[in-house]
């Protein structure tokens, strides 16, 4: 007998609502939930697909441990007894720093994710700590904590409302958004053109969203900053700058106006590729539209300029008067969010308070650049050790970080590895200890990170509509236990985790005056907590502390964890609101526009101006139906034109003798791969484009739909060595790159 239950899908950005079908324990079909107060019914192949998801057959079930060379089968107490066995001895005799910690994207799309490993971290103590977003978004990071002084206050457009919409190297259509939570992305832009509003779009490539779009301009892979800084440079030029209610919040407008002033549109065109008059035309509408919104994701963040591609979008948006108003640019207000703190000065945003040992890259956001984890591995100096153990969270670094092949050997030195992962894949096959969590239908879900950048305010709980399968272990559960074994308390009951986080922010926040328990018996609080698990109790804990909470009491009509089960479809909590000065953290307590790491790097920028265009670039590119590399084994989410083929426009196939459908090579500074190649006007002269996430040819892995059309690894055209200096953001795009036909045999 089939029933049908709800969950928040957690396979990208937009957190859509879904309503199961499930027959017993399995997921046999998912639609939109049309009573869902954010997606409203909509839903896009992924969230469709979720029972294939789910129910892959090459999931892993049970623990596995290395024995004898080879990983076998084990119980969860004898994979946990092998990491405690694993990790304290290289932190007791190495120290702390020789411990890493890779953490990827799936993270943010799971509770667990978001709540255990910042203990993890804290808990090991070490600074050697990689994520994804040194391969995607910490340009973004480190641009907001600079201008605002807080790296998570990223202000998103206001889509329901603007008048005027520029995107730069994002492709919402089949990203479905990021940083920027929106469910429905294609409607919303169709209903800013159907209610008399712009889009334009700036792309290298003639994406879906570009060919909605009024305007399509495919600038120059890697010259995004330059564009940018032009528009502002004109909108100097032409008195066009009205900041508006923005003016008390802002300083630095003169030395900003002295910083952009060689940044002409007659400057910039030829590196661009963008007529001058154009580049003014552009300026000249977003300074003219009733309400207008920059918005950059990807594209514009990894290329060599993307700390100052990020800080020129957020620029425009505050020069044009369009930051933190209705239709333009506004910081999101999650349920979970700290107590809201008065306005006023902050510690703001420090990078390079510590440094890698091999490059000597600058941390930023407390992490190091996912580029730099092989050398870090493998290669010995006087400044300390090597990363000796590694715990993997979620993260498959040989396909997503540049020279896959030397990350691959890099993991065979480590002394031990652990690797929480659902699948044995490229990167987790390395590990000592696989410890792989459920499905997604057996856990609960709430968006700590997406609903920070939702372009709407709300809140949502799913609990798991699925019950935990026997010899199952929750995700939660997995995360505190591989917190307490790697940090010297092994056998300690998980719930001791979750225990001290509450002991500790209840204790911050009775101390604190602004909060609304300040001066309460914070045991007494701890009491008071909602919730079946420790996760709940924490979700509980947050939501009656944030901004729309009840406060322990204190305001009887506000947010709790009950009041939220109440509520299956979620709770709206309204439009996004102008919010300054609150969010601002910066020291001078004001949006400070020229930051010195930013105006210290500007003259690299201007180098850019002179810099020979000659010779492809490569950029990357996505699928509606992909998001992360393990997608790929999904058989609804591979095949028609989700394939890992060049695209190459035809002047260029022509000019290199390359035919449609024929194997290309591709040769860059890490490597060369050999794909098949797809002749296309869809890119533009002098661009070729490989998608990521692909490359499922090495051994040892279980991923056998993938492995069926393992497609190349586009990252091993990267040495490693190009990298954004502020944010240490891996350089994937505007890549130089030289393309032959491969010879018929």
């Amino acid at each position: 007998m089939s029933r049908t239950a709800l969950r928040i899908c957690p396979l990208c950005e937009a957190t859509c609502g879904l309503t199961l079908t499930i027959e017993g324990t399995k997921v046999t079909g998912a639609r939109g939930d049309r009573e869902d107060v954010f997606s409203k019914g909509f839903i896009c192949p992924k969230g469709a697909s979720f029972g294939a998801v789910d129910g892959d057959p090459d999931r892993l079930r049970t623990p596995l441990v290395r024995r004898d060379g080879e990983l076998r089968e084990a119980t969860w107490q004898e994979a946990f007894d092998a990491v405690a066995a694993g990790i304290r001895p290289v932190v007791e005799r190495y120290g702390a720093n020789s411990v890493g910690v890779v953490l990827g994207n799936p993270n943010v799309h799971t509770m667990a994710g978001a709540l255990y490993p910042p203990v993890l971290i804290a808990g090991l103590g070490t600074r050697s700590l990689f994520t994804a977003s040194t391969v995607d978004q910490m340009p973004k990071h480190v641009s907001s904590g600079l201008l605002f002084g807080d790296a998570g206050a990223i202000p998103v457009p206001d889509l329901d409302h603007t008048d005027h919409l520029l995107l730069i190297g994002a492709n919402p259509l089949e990203s479905n958004g990021s940083l920027c939570t929106a469910a429905d992305f294609p409607g919303k832009l169709k209903a800013l053109k159907a209610r008399g509003g712009a889009l334009t779009v700036i792309d290298p490539r003639r994406t879906r969203t570009a060919r909605l779009a009024d305007r399509h301009i495919p600038i120059r892979p890697g010259t995004d900053a330059l564009l940018l800084a032009a528009m502002a440079q004109v909108l100097f030029e032409e008195s066009l700058v009205a900041l508006g209610e923005l003016a008390p919040h802002v300083e630095g407008l003169d030395e900003l106006a002295e910083a952009v002033a060689e940044f002409t549109p007659e400057a910039v065109a030829d590196a661009c590729d963008v007529e001058a008059g154009l580049i003014r035309t552009l300026a000249r509408e977003l300074a003219a539209a009733p309400t207008a919104a920059v918005y950059g994701r990807i594209g514009s963040c990894t290329v060599p300029y993307g700390t100052l591609a990020s800080w020129l979008v957020d620029v425009l948006n505050i020069l044009t008067g369009n930051l933190d108003r209705p239709g333009g640019a506004l910081f999101p207000q999650a349920a979970t969010d700290r107590t809201p703190r008065p306005a006023g000065p902050g510690r703001g945003f420090r990078l390079a308070r510590w440094h890698s040992r091999v490059s000597r890259h600058p941390e930023a956001k407390g992490e190091l650049p996912l580029s730099a984890l092989a050398e870090e591995i493998d290669t010995a100096t006087d400044e300390g050790e090597p990363i000796r153990a590694l715990v993997v969270v979620a993260a498959n670094p040989v396909l997503s970080a540049p020279d896959g092949d030397r990350l691959d050997k890099a993991l065979d030195a480590l002394d031990f590895m652990v690797s929480v992962d659902p699948y044995l894949n490229e990167t987790s096959r390395h590990a000592d200890v696989v410890l792989p969590p459920p499905p997604p239908s057996q856990s609960p879900h709430h968006d700590f990170a997406f609903n920070t950048l939702a372009v709407r305010n709300q809140v949502r709980y799913t609990r798991p509509p699925v019950p935990l399968e026997p010899g199952r272990m929750a995700e939660t559960e997995i995360l505190a236990r591989l917190t307490l074994a790697a940090t010297g308390m092994h056998g300690a009951d998980p719930s001791a985790v979750d225990d001290l986080v509450v002991g500790q922010t209840l204790g911050k926040a009775v101390e604190d005056p602004h909060s609304p328990v300040h001066g309460r018996d914070p045991h007494e609080l701890a009491a008071q907590l909602a919730g079946d698990t420790g996760p709940e109790r924490r979700l509980d804990m947050m939501l009656r502390l944030g901004p729309y909470g009840d406060g322990f009491g204190a305001r009887p009509d506000g947010l709790g964890l009950d009041r939220l089960l109440a509520a299956p479809h979620g709770i709206d909590l309204g439009p996004l609101r102008p919010r300054l000065p609150q969010p601002l953290k910066t020291r001078s307590g004001r949006v400070e526009l020229l930051p010195r790491p930013i105006a210290d790097d500007l003259p690299r920028l201007r180098e850019g101006m002179h810099r020979s265009t000659d010779g492809l670039v490569l950029v990357g590119r996505r699928h509606l139906r992909s998001n992360n590399s393990w997608m790929h084994n999904v058989p609804a989410l591979t095949g028609g034109t989700n394939r890992c083929t060049l695209h190459i426009h035809p002047e260029d196939a022509e000019r290199l003798g390359v035919r449609d459908g024929a194997p290309v090579r591709v040769k860059g500074a890490g490597g060369e791969v050999t794909a098949p190649a797809e002749v296309t006007d869809g890119v533009r002269r002098g661009v070729v484009s490989l998608p990521h996430g692909w490359g499922h040819d090495r051994p040892g892995t279980r991923l056998s739909h993938a492995a069926s059309d393992p497609g190349v690894n586009v990252n091993q055209l990267l040495d490693g060595s190009l990298l954004d200096p502020l944010s240490g953001n891996a350089v994937l795009n505007g890549v130089p790159v030289e393309v032959a036909a491969v010879p018929a045999p």
